[in-house]
């Protein structure tokens, strides 16, 4: 079925990142590179804060959560995407595309969250030291992550139902090596204009919602930060939130380019690297630079490995 006109499917042919054999043969040493680093750095990461008391802490624990995330958010797209890459035809079925779909929506909007709630925890533990422990107990860190959890697997549930039962038109042909929502919306033969507001409405609750928390957690970090006298001690309190920093500024940038605007004029080919940007990014460097950057990861990773 590679045709049709104002109908709906039952199953998407893929065309993957690129048809060059050299190329091919050059993403796939480089994306299993990449998936073996990711699954070691995260799992090193989520052991070490789990094995190190000192670092049973709300900070830590967000931590762990977000590398589970990074797991899951490699693994639906690495392992799929090699695995297809020297296949002639890669064809997905409907459903297998909703679930998809559905699977990395869950995640990136659970991660997005979850990087609101390490703003929050930042800002506490900065702007009211004296009542950290009260505010952030395990059991508030707790609800907080399942609430993302719970808010993540909701929300996509009806942009996702309504863009699939879209009639499209042309050919039932994907430029991208992802099942990709936009992707689908631009296709449609239909008037989208619902589809796009329903959309627009979950980005504004799972992206920017989350991002002005961070922002306005940060304006108060800030002026808390500058009202501490020392240099040691600006220095310090401000060390804890570079790392944090660091991933809200890639994955809200790229987020917000991608998805504030489903049917914005992207290049096909420049869409694709942009989502291998945002789904093999993140999952990287977030162990990375979370170690480089944290004296009390880095001290548990020498005495986890007796150095």
């Amino acid at each position: 079925m590679d045709k049709w006109n104002g109908s709906h499917v039952s199953e998407f042919i893929l065309l993957g990142l690129t048809d060059d054999p050299q190329m091919k043969i050059l993403i796939f040493v480089v994306f299993l590179i990449i998936y073996l680093f990711t699954i070691s750095g995260n799992i090193t990461l989520i052991i070490v804060c789990i094995n190190e008391p000192r670092l049973h802490k709300p900070m830590y624990f967000f931590i762990v959560n977000l590398s589970f995330l990074d797991l899951f958010y490699s693994t639906i797209f690495i392992p799929n995407t090699l695995a297809h890459l020297f296949m002639k035809r890669w064809i997905i079925s409907l459903a297998g595309c909703a679930a998809h779909i559905y699977a990395y929506l869950v995640l990136a909007c659970t991660e997005s969250v979850v990087l609101s709630v390490m703003a929050f925890d930042r800002y506490v533990a900065i702007c009211f030291p004296l009542h950290y422990t009260n505010i952030m107990n395990p059991l508030t860190c707790t609800k907080m992550v399942v609430a993302s959890w719970v808010n993540a697997i909701l929300l996509p549930i009806p942009v996702i139902a309504m863009t699939l039962v879209l009639p499209l038109c042309g050919r039932n042909v994907l430029n991208h090596f992802v099942c990709e929502l936009v992707t689908i919306i631009k296709m449609a033969c239909a008037d989208t204009f619902i589809v796009e507001i329903v959309f627009f409405v979950a980005v504004i609750i799972i992206v920017l919602i989350p991002f002005f928390i961070i922002l306005l957690s940060y304006v108060h970090i800030t002026a808390t930060i500058l009202k501490i006298r020392s240099f040691e001690g600006r220095q310090k309190a401000f060390s804890t939130c570079v790392s944090h920093l660091i991933n809200v500024s890639v994955m809200y940038v790229t987020a917000l380019f991608m998805y504030m605007k489903p049917t914005q004029n992207i290049p096909p080919n420049d869409a694709k690297m942009i989502s291998v940007f945002y789904t093999i990014g993140p999952p990287l460097w977030n162990p990375i630079v979370y170690s480089l950057r944290n004296k009390e990861i880095k001290m548990a990773l020498r005495n986890s490995i007796n150095i």
